[in-house]
This record gives structure tokens, sequence and C-alpha cells, in this order.
């Protein structure tokens, strides 16, 4: 049956013919640019220019430092005693001597090694050799 253009049924999509098994092709997408990914020193960079004039400066650059000593600096006082140094250090110690002995021993001491994140490999991995060397 041949419908006239002018029809409403005439601008309906006309039936599958794909097979039921075969996945609907997805909808196209408009043009729309992908965002550039920054690099790594890249988005390093950014974060140390807080006030994003595209140079950092020294104040910038210390900033970091100065809210990781001010951390340690327990007491206030613009100045690091021992202690405060090694609070961290003490604590974990004292986190790790489960028995309250006032020593670690072997396992106790294995709970103070750094827990490292499994990390992206460093080096791309190597093609493996083709069975043809000759």
């Amino acid at each position: 049956m041949l419908l006239p253009r002018h029809s409403p049924a005439a601008a309906l999509p006309a039936a599958p013919t794909a097979q039921a098994s075969e996945a609907p092709a997805p909808a196209a997408e408009p043009d729309v640019p992908a965002a550039a990914e920054a690099t790594r020193e890249q988005r390093r960079f950014a974060r140390y220019d807080k006030d994003e004039n595209g140079a950092i400066s020294r104040e910038e650059y210390l900033a970091n430092r100065r809210k990781s000593f001010a951390k340690l600096d327990s007491n206030g006082d613009g100045r690091l005693d021992f202690d405060e140094y090694a609070a961290r250090a003490a604590a974990k110690f004292v986190a790790a001597d489960r028995d309250k002995s006032g020593a670690m021993d072997a396992a106790e001491f294995a709970a103070t090694a750094v827990k490292r994140k499994p990390g992206r490999a460093k080096c791309p991995p190597t093609a493996a050799p083709s069975g043809d060397e000759s």
C-alpha cells in the first residue's frame, strides 16, 4: 500500500528488518569536539597556579609545604621540635606494638610497612617475540 507523502503515516519509520539478535544501531551523536585531556604535568601545574595567571609564584609553590608544616606544628609556635616532627611515627609505633611491650617483634614491625597502591606500569609492555627468529 502506498501512502501519499503528506500523510502522517508516511512519516513513521519503517519496520525494522534486522534480526532480533542484532543490537539496534546507536543514535548518531552530534559532532561535538572531544575535550583535550590535560597531561599529568599540566594538571600538576594547575594545582599550584592558584591565581590561574599562568605562572607559579614562590608563595604558590611553597603553599603546600606551609600546610604540611602547620599540620606538624601542633603547638602553633612556628617551630618543630622532635616530638612534633616524629608524632606520626610515634603514633604508628604505638599502634603497631599490639602487646604494649615497648618493642616490636617481626610481625608487629611488618605492620608498619608502607602500603603501596597498585599503580600503572612505568614502561609499556614489550611485544612478545615472534616465532620466527631465523
